[in-house]
């Protein structure tokens, strides 16, 4: 029999990555909420890869705890090795990366969110959502009881409508073995989502003791350990090393030899899989011509002997996975300890979504997370953050916090999911970016901190110690364009070393700075007045003076995007009644409503005659 529960200001229905961070904003900003969870042991889960971080996935993770979320902080905690990506390349693309022990980060996560006020966490699968007369969300749980909420973030990950392949093996499931939410996919059709079907796949876990690591190549973490928190305090340490393997022509022609056995290739998988992470069997058939595929096997924890194989994703049948597992040097008494699978999910077209992830035909109503077509953890943080924040503002009678594209990486990405939508699992990379000399992930605090504290989720004194790091940065950028460093031979003979003309007269150190193949390092020496400062003083002054051209030119271009952004488009506006819109532009722009004239410059198949037609329009009004 039903029963009536509780009334909330805003339910958080699942409890991953997505469904942690929009939990703890919505409650850090005063809103009750509750988090409901179908188990409390997948709070904060890592069903896939036990990372956080790596290309642009880093920058997002600084990007979060910029702005008040939590991920960063929690990896941070819970760090087996860490590593910063892309050192060889110049600082836009530099990514943090870290190993995390699983379990630890877990059980961090779930002991935040039991303790954070505001915020109950409940285990129950909700079965049902309907929106009333009233204006309230109503919510059922599987037990019978009723909820209701003025906003519902929808995160649910891979649950919803979850169905695993292993070969000829398919049942309903979540990842992890956990039971799939099912019954509430069918109530979200119901109500008028329009949803479709991804895919995504797991690694096998294979038994430490059961690996040959001497035939490996280790990789290490590094000697200088950056945190992903601006406000970490304390020791990151390295206690694990990774390892690296490769397939070979055995492991090709086994996976060949059984491809009929897979569901992929046998027409069993419907769902869309992700483009940037194929299977294995994706990979050997794609990229035929390769001999071998590199593979990383990782730590999945301190107290547990279970290894995660980075690169080998499969949905083969059990015993071809054990046989082409067995060809890998280092590999070839391996103990699989869990299967690697596909799953296959519901999942929302983002189209459908405004740039603040509330859905724009559902009042009070927001998606998050994989729900919204995207793939990985700090993909689905970010946009957690974002959807927690503006269901309270919606509550509190605040606007909604968008975060734009010249901004940050959680901007390029909201604004690529809401204006392009996207046709299989959306991934990060730095490349989606026009912006990404701005969009580093050092200078993440420098940009959305402000906007962090003027929500709420920085506190005073954070924001003091950030206050202190700016003037600090200007301080030490006055002084390098005052302190002059004199010519010597030993200065002499470390220019040269570093293939650079040597000095007749002593010059400011601004100008040796701005020499490509100097860094403050290499001046420590020679420039006798340096105070004692933290590495990132160091690191903001050095980039902003070698890069100052580039980054005025990418400012200026932030600030032509920037006067497109501002011009706002009618929500009720009818493009088949514009008069010089071509039929496609027509097609699109009533499709995906943009929110201003930048997002409409953006939308594929949107020329820029046709924005031109948009701004006379505009001009008219």
């Amino acid at each position: 029999m039903k029963y009536f529960a509780e009334e909330l200001d805003i339910a958080v229905i699942g409890a991953g990555h997505a469904g942690i961070e929009a939990a703890l904003a919505a409650a850090r900003l005063g809103c009750k909420t509750v988090m409901f969870a179908i188990n409390l042991d997948s709070v904060g889960n890592m069903p896939c890869n036990p990372s956080i971080g790596g290309t642009s996935k880093g920058h997002l993770v600084r990007e979060i705890d910029a702005l008040g979320g939590e991920m960063g902080i929690a990896a941070d905690k819970n760090t087996l090795q860490t590593r910063m990506l892309n050192t060889g390349k110049g600082p836009a693309v530099h990514s943090l990366r870290a190993q995390i022990d699983r379990r630890k980060y877990c059980a961090y996560m779930k002991n935040v969110v039991e303790n954070q006020q505001n915020l109950i966490l409940k285990q129950a699968e909700i079965v049902s959502l309907t929106r009333d007369e009233d204006g309230l969300w109503h919510l059922f749980t599987r037990l019978e009881a009723e909820y209701t909420a003025k906003c519902v973030i929808l995160a649910t990950g891979t649950f919803l409508g979850g169905r695993i392949f292993v070969g000829d093996v398919s049942y309903d499931s979540g990842p992890d073995g956990m039971f799939p939410a099912t019954e509430l996919a069918q109530s979200l059709k119901d109500l008028g989502v329009q949803l479709r079907r991804f895919k995504t796949g797991t690694p096998p876990r294979l038994n430490r003791n059961s690996i040959d690591f001497s035939v490996m190549e280790p990789q290490y973490g590094d000697e200088h350990k950056v945190p992903f928190s601006f406000d970490f305090e304390g020791e990151i340490e390295n206690t694990e090393a990774c390892y690296v393997t490769y397939t070979n022509e055995k492991t090709k022609q086994i996976i060949l030899d059984n491809l009929h056995r897979s569901p992929l290739y046998g027409g069993k998988i419907d769902g869309v899989g992700p483009r940037y992470c194929p299977s294995i069997e994706d990979k050997i058939v794609r990229f035929a011509e390769k001999e071998r595929h590199q593979l990383f096997v990782e730590p999945c924890g301190g107290d547990t002997q279970e290894m995660y194989l980075q690169g080998l994703s499969s949905s083969l049948p059990e015993d071809v996975q054990l046989e082409f597992l067995h060809t890998i040097p280092g590999l070839e008494k391996a103990q699989v300890m869990r299967t690697a699978y596909a799953i296959e999910y519901d999942c929302v077209d983002p189209l459908s979504l405004r740039s603040s992830l509330e859905f724009r035909e559902f009042d009070g109503l927001y998606g998050a997370g994989q729900f919204n077509g995207s793939s990985g953890y700090e993909e689905a943080a970010a946009q957690g953050l974002v959807a927690g924040i503006n269901a309270a503002r919606k509550i509190l009678g605040k606007e909604p916090v968008i975060l734009d594209r010249a901004g940050s990486y959680i901007g390029t990405l909201i604004d690529d999911l809401v204006t392009k939508g996207c046709t299989d699992p959306y991934r990060m990379m730095t490349s989606r970016s026009e912006y990404r000399l701005l969009l580093r992930q050092d200078n993440a605090d420098r940009r959305l901190t402000p906007i962090g504290y003027e929500i709420g989720l920085i506190s005073e004194e954070r924001w003091n110690k950030f206050n202190r790091k700016l003037e600090l940065i200007e301080k030490e950028t006055e002084r390098v364009k005052n302190v002059v460093i004199h010519a010597s031979d030993a200065l002499n003979k470390m220019l040269v070393s570093r293939e650079t003309s040597p000095l007749n007269i002593g010059v400011r150190m601004v100008e040796l700075l701005k020499r490509p193949q100097i860094s403050y390092a290499d001046l420590a020496e020679f420039d006798i007045e340096r105070p004692d400062l933290p590495y990132e003083i160091f690191e903001q002054v050095e980039i902003s003076i070698k890069y100052e051209g580039y980054l005025k030119r990418q400012e200026a271009q932030v600030a032509e995007m920037r006067r497109l952004e501002v011009k706002k488009l009618p929500e009720d506006i009818d493009y088949s009644k514009v008069v010089g819109l071509r039929l496609e532009a027509i097609e699109k722009l009533n499709k995906v409503r943009p929110e201003n004239i930048g997002q409409a410059s953006r939308i594929s198949g949107v020329s820029p005659a046709d924005i031109s037609v948009l701004l006379i329009r505009l001009q008219g009004e």
